[in-house]
């Protein structure tokens, strides 16, 4: 990946100056040098930058790394279009080198992250554990950012040096399973690294967050990337350590409320506060008021004036799955209907990040959330059957559902069918948490679906199941190679 000096001194200063905080730390408004890196707080200042580079924009398009539904959402199986216009080739499994999403917002946060990953070894500390902990910090942000490029688009450069000159040799894309490894043994540093055993902030990475992450991308390498025994067990283990940071709540909507952020179910989570950071990406299956106004039912549902785009509705699929068990506790915390006086359906909605409202409008501050209870639960649930440990995997998907009250799975004791039942019960559990689409590809290549059967939008099409890159890329670095399966 070759970038310009022009991009890299753009990046930082959009980092250092006009960019949105998520700490109250002063940031330097200055082009990031050999001058800059002089103290702890110049560390700490970075770091704050990269978090808010890794939280994102505004969550339209593919604006920003974790608030958008592009990467991890909109090929799978959980949206519909909505009441207004803005569907994305993603959703229209409409893929080519023209409309292909570009990478570099990514690559943008992993050159920051390089770079601290640089220089914050060359800063005096009077206490190491705050080096260390930043340190591992920011190498769970990267490697979360190359998860993230490896289930999008497959290969991938590696870049693990940061580009301060335009005569860095550009990088071909590397095989994921190479990535992959990469990462593990970055996660592990990270590991080490963090001075603390428990969760100092739920907004900050931390080495149970790590070890989530870690069982997350051994999943995915054993399952997708041809992996082995060890990676299963490696999984497990990893989330049986994430899962004892956590504990379940009692009420399914309890862990969404905006009063209630950081509860005992987060593990991970990215902070959003009015006046500070808002957009959740959920607005986009959110009404704008003039289309709910004459609903009987508008003061329950979570419209707003500005900021809500009903771009995307909740699939038929997914209510279908919610009706089958008309006691779910999940289903009004996860959509709402808009109901006419004569009882018709004005339009289906996302219910679960409902954002707060205030005196002049609603705002849609719900943290992202990254990892939590319900879906390490349903992680862990897959890892047992992997392992062929079904009836402890049984255990661990009725622990999920017992709080859902749809009852204990009675369905066959075979692999196969409980890992139908896992994906499944993920698809109602997670819903619009940014887990479907790899749900969706993890269980393809592990044996378990056809992902051409299970999403409508795929359905009598052969494109990959990975993003294609934008033309325009190739044509700077004629050492990449497009997606296998795409040809134009």
């Amino acid at each position: 990946m070759r970038f310009k000096n022009i991009l890299v001194l753009v990046c930082s200063i959009c980092l250092l100056s006009g960019c949105d905080s998520i700490l109250d730390v002063e940031q330097e408004s200055a082009i990031i040098g050999n001058g800059f890196w002089n103290a702890p707080d110049d560390v700490n200042g970075y770091l704050t930058g990269i978090y808010n580079r890794f939280r994102g924009g505004s969550g339209t398009g593919t604006n920003g790394v974790m608030n958008t539904t592009y990467w991890l959402e909109d090929r799978g199986d959980a949206f519909e279009q909505g009441l207004e216009s803005g569907v994305t080739p993603a959703w229209q499994q409409n893929l080519n080198n023209a409309n292909a999403p570009n990478w570099l917002e990514l690559y943008e946060v992993i050159q920051q992250c390089n770079m601290l990953l640089k220089y914050a070894p060359t800063i005096t500390y009077v206490n190491e554990h705050d080096r260390s902990r930043a340190m591992a910090e920011t190498l769970f942000i990267r490697s979360y950012v190359y998860f993230i490029l490896i289930r999008t688009f497959g290969d991938v450069p590696l870049e693990l040096e940061p580009t301060e000159s335009d005569d860095k040799q550009p990088l071909p894309r590397l095989a994921a399973a190479e990535v992959a490894e990469r990462l593990l043994a970055d996660l592990d540093q990270a590991i080490g690294l963090f001075p603390e055993e428990g969760v100092r902030d739920k907004s900050r990475a931390s080495k149970a967050a790590a070890h989530a992450l870690k069982a997350d991308l051994c999943l995915w390498k054993a399952k997708v990337l041809q992996g082995n025994q060890q990676d299963l067990e490696q999984a497990l283990q990893s989330v049986r350590i994430a899962l004892a940071a956590v504990s379940p709540m009692a009420e399914f909507g309890d862990i969404f409320a905006t009063d209630r952020k950081k509860n005992a179910e987060i593990l991970l989570s990215l902070h959003f506060q009015r006046d500070e950071k808002s957009d959740h990406y959920s607005s986009r299956l959110k009404p704008r008021n003039i289309f709910v106004q004459n609903a009987v039912n508008a003061a329950q549902i979570p419209y707003a004036l500005n900021g809500a785009r009903s771009v995307y509705a909740p699939s038929n699929k997914l209510i279908e799955a919610f009706a089958a068990y008309p006691q779910d506790k999940r289903t009004n915390v996860s959509i709402i209907r808009a109901v006419a006086a004569n009882g018709s359906t004005i339009g289906v909605f996302d219910n679960k990040f409902r954002g707060t409202s205030f005196s002049d409008d609603r705002h849609y501050d719900n943290d992202i959330i990254i990892y939590r209870w319900g879906g390490l639960q349903l992680l862990h649930a897959e890892a047992l059957a992997a392992l062929g440990q079904l009836e402890e995997s049984v255990k661990a998907l009725d622990a999920v559902r017992q709080r859902a009250a749809v009852g204990p799975y009675t369905g066959p004791m075979a692999k196969r069918s409980i890992e139908e039942a896992i994906l499944n019960e993920s698809f109602k559990e997670t819903y619009l948490e940014l887990k479907r689409w790899p749900d969706l590809v993890r269980f393809h290549f592990g044996g378990t679906i056809d992902a051409y059967e299970e999403v409508p939008s795929l359905q009598g099409k052969n494109i990959p199941l990975f993003f294609p890159i934008p033309q325009a890329q190739i044509d700077l670095n004629p050492l990449l190679e497009q997606t296998e399966g795409y040809s134009f």
